[in-house]
């Protein structure tokens, strides 16, 4: 009897895909308030609008991923998020509205929308589902949609305990 232990999991060919992999360290990201560019928290004047974004400290982001948001109920104009990225763009990595997790989707999307899926034709895929943080609804759609045309079959979970997404049918 052999005491040597054999990893059945990574003789059996699947291949893991773990999306939380694909995004930056969360320290990387930050979110940007505007509500304290406008006046009181709540209307966009122009004059003042510019002169606080013209005074900020925009180095602060250098490297870093920021999802800019206004987190009071403001009506803020479609220009002023735009100049707001204009002075992000030559500091940071990447940007995008909302939240921290509403970033991390638009970056998902950006990661799944550039993968060659053919990388993955005939395969057995798993698409990691537990991890440290919450990935959206939306990713994993899209992530289906991409290799579904490409894959032997398509998992959700851990190799250990998958739920089947999808089998291509054999031939006849």
């Amino acid at each position: 009897m052999s005491d040597t232990i054999v990893n059945k999991v990574a003789q059996s060919g699947l291949i893991t895909l773990d999306l939380e992999q694909w995004l930056p360290p969360a320290s990387d990201m930050v979110a940007l308030d505007i509500s304290p560019f406008l006046f009181k928290g709540l209307l966009l004047k122009e004059k003042e609008f510019r002169a606080a974004v013209k005074a900020h400290d925009w180095q602060q982001y250098d490297g870093k991923y920021v999802a800019v948001h206004c987190s009071t109920k403001a009506i803020v104009a479609h220009w002023a998020y735009m100049l707001i990225a204009s002075q992000l763009e030559p500091h940071v990595q990447g940007q995008g509205f909302g939240t921290i997790h509403d970033l991390e989707t638009q970056l998902l999307i950006q990661q799944i929308e550039h993968l060659d899926a053919d990388h993955y034709g005939n395969e057995r895929v798993i698409i990691k589902g537990c991890g440290d943080r919450k990935v959206s609804v939306a990713i994993y759609q899209a992530i289906t949609a991409k290799l579904q045309p490409v894959v032997k079959t398509l998992m959700y979970g851990e190799p250990c305990s998958t739920v089947p997404i999808y089998k291509k049918p054999r031939k006849k």
